[in-house]
């Protein structure tokens, strides 16, 4: 990696009548934000992206995450434009997701969070008991999908779901009952098969909410190449066609026959 940059998350306040501070900063406190952190710098399919190294010190605690430097110059810009909006709204899902946690624990642990760069003139974001970034959830509503693709993975000991590889949106997760997967006597793993789907989506930008997608049904899906079926569909067009005056029926999609 030729030139890095770091994002810093630095937490202040106390547990009790101790100050905050590493040594005094569960591991079960790390994790959550090692974990918001890689979806504040790469919100999207995480596979390509490059490596992001951490480091916890001293002053308060402050988390230091380290990676490539135009992540970090395009985290800039979003936390510039959460702080002057004070809104999350406009936000890729992960991101917000990621900000609204941060809030959440602000509030139950009265901690304040302070977020900044490596930049020079780094921007900062400020998240503590008086602000409210929380996402409107007028702006999200059920939906149904249909989803194509290889299933990869189907199971799980407590909350089952299946795994499937599409074109459009990468790999997606749907939770799917246990008995189905029980009862299914086909073994689905590495085929293509159609996964209908509900889940929450985005009324202004068509945004999905991957982490709420539930299963409906499984739809079989043959892309094999039917010569058969295409040239009945297209005798039957060619049927159609013989009976049409072309120039009557040119008139009528004009109007002008109205």
């Amino acid at each position: 990696m030729d030139k890095l940059g770091y994002i810093e998350i630095r937490i202040t306040g106390s547990k009790g009548n101790l100050e905050l501070k590493p040594d005094t900063y569960d591991i079960r406190e790390v994790i959550p934000i090692i974990e918001h952190a890689e979806n504040l710098l790469f919100p999207g399919d995480k596979k390509e992206r490059p490596i992001i190294s951490y480091k916890i010190e001293e002053g308060s605690v402050r988390h230091i995450f380290k990676t490539g430097i135009q992540a970090v110059i395009g985290f800039n810009a979003i936390i510039a434009s959460i702080s002057t909006h004070q809104n999350i709204d406009f936000l890729d899902l992960n991101t917000a997701k990621a900000i609204e946690a941060f809030q959440e624990t602000a509030i139950k642990k009265d901690y304040t969070f302070n977020i900044t760069t490596s930049l020079t003139e780094t921007n900062n974001l400020k998240i503590d008991t008086s602000t409210h970034f929380v996402r409107n959830t007028s702006y999200w509503a059920d939906a149904e999908f249909y989803f194509y693709g290889k299933i990869t993975n189907a199971g799980g000991k407590d909350k089952a779901n299946i795994h499937i590889v599409t074109e459009e949106l990468g790999t997606v997760y749907i939770e799917t009952p246990q008995k189905f997967l029980a009862e299914r006597e086909e073994n689905l793993l590495y085929k293509t098969f159609g996964i209908r789907a509900v889940g929450k989506q985005n009324s202004e930008t068509g945004e999905i909410d991957k982490s709420s997608l539930r299963f409906l049904d499984l739809i079989d899906y043959n892309k094999k190449y039917d010569e058969k079926y295409l040239k009945d569909l297209r005798q039957r067009a060619m049927n159609w066609l013989t009976n049409i005056d072309p120039d009557e029926w040119l008139k009528e999609i004009r109007g002008y026959n109205v």
